[in-house]
């Protein structure tokens, strides 16, 4: 890949499944056997805030139990060696990107290490249970809240992705699906941009025909190639 400057990275549930984390969903809806509208809406928040409360305590606490894998740790040399522009756009809410060393991140959909104000919409860095009503460290009001954008929410700076995007030579996406949106139109957009498209993916993704090239095969092996080829070593 020659004349390459900027790039924008977009890595989904399937970067961080080898990490033993769960993909989001399974094909009945299920969410850790929960149903989607129930812990992931602003309405299953409102219908049982405990539940929801309790669930993403529980994510929280699963996330700390595991790992970066090899594609977290590859992303992280790119971030430290790329001299031009990168954006490692993620939309999962877990920080193996982090803990692997990147820091040219952007989480479009929350973090789990993160509570969100309900009232004066403050974030906060947060690692303990929100189950118990703690108050937020700003107003002082029991409204802290997941900050995980769910079902129904806007994204978190889009406009700072699409500007990225306008900018790149190159646009990867890894393990995602292509099924939600706005990420899984990204591709598109770069497409009508003229950027060079790239997918590396456990198997061919329903936005697949969309990529000059796609890559099948795990994460953990696929990434670390990728950059190894990119940085020319």
């Amino acid at each position: 890949m020659t004349n390459i400057r900027n790039i924008v990275v977009l890595t989904g549930a399937g970067i961080s499944a080898e990490s033993g984390i769960d993909t989001f969903r399974d094909a009945g809806g299920l969410w850790e056997q929960h149903r989607v509208e129930d812990v992931a809406t602003p309405e299953g928040f409102a219908r049982d805030p405990d539940l929801v409360q309790r669930f993403y305590d529980a994510r929280r606490e699963a996330v700390r139990k595991v790992s970066p894998n090899a594609a977290h740790v590859a992303l992280a040399r790119l971030d430290a060696e790329w001299e031009g522009d990168l954006l490692i756009v993620t939309q999962n809410v877990d920080d193996l990107h982090e803990r692997a060393g990147a820091k040219r991140v952007l989480h479009m959909h929350g973090e789990l290490l993160s509570a969100l104000c309900s009232r004066c919409e403050a974030r906060h860095r947060w690692s303990d249970p929100l189950f118990e009503r703690p108050a937020c460290p700003g107003c002082g009001e029991h409204t802290l809240r997941p900050d995980v954008v769910w079902f129904g929410e806007m994204p978190y700076e889009m406009g700072r992705i699409y500007a990225a995007l306008r900018r790149a030579d190159l646009f990867v996406s890894i393990g995602t699906s292509g099924a939600v949106y706005p990420a899984a139109g990204f591709v598109r957009e770069a497409k009508e941009l003229g950027t060079r498209t790239l997918e590396l993916n456990l198997e061919r993704g329903e936005g697949s025909y969309w990529f000059d090239e796609s890559r099948q095969g795990k994460a953990g092996d696929l990434v670390p190639e990728w950059v190894s080829q990119i940085l020319g070593s």
